[in-house]
């Protein structure tokens, strides 16, 4: 052999230690996955149901953390004193659960309009919300005049003076 040439390794150690490797890294993913199981993932969960299912889920509900999904009862909207204290219905056709809420509604809010409200079933049946979502489509409708002429507001804007942008160029004033 010259000088400078080494050894090739034995095999059977590199197939030990590729093994011995293996087994490590399996441990460490099992110890892993104990830890996030065990330590609590469960508590960090939301689930998001409509009415039937959370009626459906009865006392396994209470005091987990809901996102409950529906639309607002007709009639069911009833507003306590100050502007945060409100309670309606959240119904899905086939079920209701009464919300109680505390927080500020959004504008939107009324009858009849999707609603995702995120809170915990009391002990109680209601449901106790922290935040209150509507959920509405992006379409534009004129007011609630239905005698509006579309042409006539967008003829009502033409004259108005409103000066266009102008490019901002280096060095010069604005």
């Amino acid at each position: 052999m010259s000088e400078g040439a080494t050894t090739p390794p034995d095999p059977r150690l590199t197939k030990a230690k590729t093994k011995w490797f293996a087994f490590g890294a399996l441990g460490a993913a099992a110890a892993a996955f104990l830890f996030i199981a065990i330590g609590g993932i469960g508590e960090n969960l939301v689930y998001y149901w409509g009415p039937k299912e959370l009626r459906a889920a009865g006392s396994k509900a209470t005091g987990a953390t809901i996102r409950l999904g529906g639309q607002v009862a007709v009639g069911s909207v009833k507003r306590g004193d100050g502007v945060s204290n409100l309670e309606f219905d959240v119904t899905d056709g086939t079920a209701l659960v009464h919300v109680v809420s505390r927080g500020v509604p959004p504008q939107l809010f009324r009858d009849r309009i999707g609603v995702v409200v995120e809170g915990t079933l009391a002990k109680d049946g209601n449901f106790e919300s922290r935040r209150l979502m509507v959920s509405h489509d992006n379409k534009y409708r004129a007011p609630a005049d239905k005698n509006v002429d579309i042409k006539e507001l967008m003829r009502s804007t033409e004259g108005l003076d409103m000066p266009l942008p102008q490019p901002a160029v280096a060095g010069s004033p604005r």
